[in-house]
């Protein structure tokens, strides 16, 4: 509907009927200035109310009222019915009303609401994407009700086998029959685990034989210095630590001329069933029965030993036969407490990786 005018009523008139056809002349229009045909003015349905209450300004309700049937105005601005909750005097304060209203306070509350809700959304989507990230960062352990009891296990660094020499075969590749280790067999030694403290006289260099002897017992230094002198041996590398629960670890890399002269040390000293030479310890060692060689690499032979026949113990002793290399592995607690097996076995299978 392009316009919508009504007849003046006086002050004593009742509102004009719906069906009441409005007067064409001898009526002073309310909004314009010239009369407006009977037939292009369409009926407005009063509005049923309650109770009449006089009142000469229209109010704005606080709260969109419902309304029985609602004003048929396809051309009036406002999107809903408005709330009436006072008698008009006439159709035109039907029309002032509806174009005074403003926007309904529900759709406010509706649009305020999905801003807030909409907000709430992106910053709970940051914080979720931020928490993904730091989780997919941190290790499983660091996760909490992810964690995983630890198993003893020490935390060593990743290991890797050093450059050999242009030209040089692994000693137990097809082409090197001699099984002869190439490389420096200092960097062959097992590097110290998280939260260790160095040995100062076993640093990952050279050491002496006077040095490796000093594990055995005294009356049979001068023995074991003797066969070493016998074998051809070339050079001995050796590193040590100590964990913070008190545990010691020794390991001694001796290398040979041969693959021969190191598997004659180990018959002469009697390494196999027992550990032949007992080393500076007031208890004999036994074969650890329990070992299952786990970890074991090709072409390599490993004896373990312990205070009893399982392993434990406050000592653990391994010998390690690779090639033309002889390893010794220690791990010992002093006064009454138990080494623990579990980091013992994961070094031993760990130095028998690189020196396979």
């Amino acid at each position: 509907m392009t316009e919508q005018t009504t007849a003046p009523t006086a002050a004593t008139e009742e509102p004009t009927a719906p069906e009441q056809e409005l007067p064409s002349a001898g009526a002073e229009p309310a909004a314009a200035g010239e009369p407006v045909p009977a037939t292009d003015v369409q009926a407005v349905e009063p509005v049923q109310v309650t109770e009449p209450v006089p009142v000469t300004e229209p109010v704005p309700a606080a709260e969109p009222a419902a309304v029985a049937e609602p004003v048929p105005a396809t051309d009036v601005p406002a999107t809903e019915p408005a709330a009436v909750t006072e008698p008009l005097a006439a159709p035109e304060q039907a029309l002032a009303v509806a174009e005074s209203v403003p926007a309904p306070r529900s759709s406010r509350r509706v649009l305020r609401a999905v801003a807030r809700w909409t907000a709430a959304v992106l910053v709970l989507g940051g914080l979720g994407t931020g928490t993904a990230l730091g989780i997919t960062s941190m290790e499983r352990t660091d996760v909490p009700g992810l964690a995983t009891e630890g198993d003893g296990r020490w935390d060593y660094p990743e290991l890797s086998l050093p450059a050999l020499p242009a030209g040089l075969p692994r000693p137990f590749n097809e082409a090197n029959v001699a099984e002869i280790h190439h490389a420096d067999v200092r960097k062959l030694l097992i590097p110290a685990p998280a939260g260790a403290t160095a040995d100062k006289k076993l640093t990952g260099g050279w050491v002496s034989t006077a040095q490796f002897v000093g594990e055995f017992r005294k009356d049979k230094r001068g023995e074991l210095t003797q066969l070493l002198d016998d074998s051809a041996l070339r050079h001995i590398a050796a590193r040590g630590w100590t964990m913070p629960d008190g545990t010691r670890s020794r390991v001694y890399l001796l290398q040979f001329n041969s693959t021969a002269y190191a598997q004659g040390l180990r018959d002469d000293t009697y390494v196999s069933s027992t550990p032949g030479i007992p080393l500076d310890w007031p208890t004999d060692l036994q074969l650890d029965e329990s070992w299952n060689a786990g970890g074991k690499v090709p072409e390599t032979v490993v004896y373990a030993f312990g205070e009893t026949k399982t392993g434990k113990g406050r000592i653990h002793e391994a010998y390690i036969q690779a090639g033309d290399t002889l390893a010794l592995v220690i791990h010992s607690q002093q006064g009454k407490k138990i080494a623990e097996q579990v980091p013992f076995r994961q070094t031993l299978i760990l130095q028998n990786q690189l020196l396979g």
